[in-house]
């Protein structure tokens, strides 16, 4: 059975929680809930921010823009953001070991660098191109890519942009091995955060809608359902065992996982999901679960990779 970065002997109490900031709300965010879970951890926290300078000096060099100018600004700033965000940090966790790391590289490289040694990295889900929150290449590039557990801290806009602090974990069980590391992330911060957990399995990756407002009745036959719920009982079995004090309800739909998950994230504090799918042609589209979820959800997603 794959181990989940967290029980992972390589990243004992040393490991720590590593947060990308840019000086945005969203990444602002970010920065206080990784504080906050470092502090509960007993987990040190390295705080990073990229600059992009091989980037920037590449864009101003087909310009013809004076290079050392710009990038002393850009240094300058960068300067500012990270002892903002440190500051900051030690108001929110006054006890937390803290070091910061202002970097010429860009963010995803960054984040995906310190991902191998680090106990979880947390970005977050608004920002500033081409820094660290930024909802376009950065932001997937990391949850694609990066090692162990990426968390992409959102906020509820139907709650007034707060970040859920109740609720259940739920997790997405796509039935691949590769998922076995989500089941056991999710089963791990259900027991951390003594909250229940809900194991959601969609066994379709179509997206089909409705029909006169019900499912499919293709998909609605016992004999199906039956099946999915015991697959996904045997995908929870191992782990109920290890971790007999989380509560488990098991929900099984026919279509749309992303769009599940999403209606689930309403009320959850976390939403725990693979970094891709069942293999072949539908991880593509089980990675577009993962991806919608980053962007869309309403309260923090963690995306968990297998340990390599």
């Amino acid at each position: 059975m794959t181990q989940q970065r967290f029980e992972d002997p390589h990243h004992l109490v040393s490991a720590p929680v590593v947060v990308g900031v840019d000086g945005s709300a969203g990444s602002d965010a970010a920065l206080r809930w990784a504080a906050e879970l470092a502090a509960e951890r007993e987990r040190p926290l390295h705080i990073l921010h990229g600059m992009d300078l091989v980037g920037l000096t590449h864009v101003l060099g087909v310009y013809e823009v004076s290079v050392p100018a710009v990038v002393d600004t850009v240094r300058d700033n960068g300067k500012a953001v990270i002892a903002r965000a440190e500051e900051v940090a030690k108001t929110v966790a006054p006890d937390v070991p803290i070091t910061v790391n202002l970097s010429a590289d860009s963010a995803d490289q960054l984040l995906i660098a310190h991902s191998a040694d680090a106990y979880a990295v947390v970005l977050g889900a608004t920002g500033t191109v081409g820094t660290f929150g930024h909802l376009g290449s950065t932001l997937l590039a990391v949850t694609a890519h990066a090692e162990g557990s990426v968390i992409v801290v959102r906020t509820d806009p139907e709650a007034g942009n707060r970040i859920h602090t109740s609720g259940p974990v739920v997790l997405g069980v796509d039935g691949s091995p590769a998922g076995e590391a989500a089941i056991g992330a999710a089963f791990a911060e259900a027991a951390e955060r003594g909250a229940k957990l809900v194991a959601v399995h969609v066994w379709s990756d179509w997206k089909g809608g409705k029909f006169a407002g019900a499912d499919p009745v293709w998909m609605s036959t016992d004999d199906l359902d039956v099946t999915e719920h015991a697959i996904l009982a045997e995908r929870l079995a191992g782990w109920e065992e290890k971790y007999p004090e989380v509560e488990v309800a098991r929900k099984v739909y026919a279509t749309d996982p992303a769009g599940r998950l999403r209606e689930w994230s309403r009320t959850a504090q976390l939403v725990v999901v693979g970094s891709r799918g069942r293999g072949g042609f539908t991880s593509l589209l089980l990675g577009s679960t993962s991806h919608a979820l980053v962007q869309h959800a309403s309260c923090p997603v963690m995306v968990v990779h297998p340990v390599k």
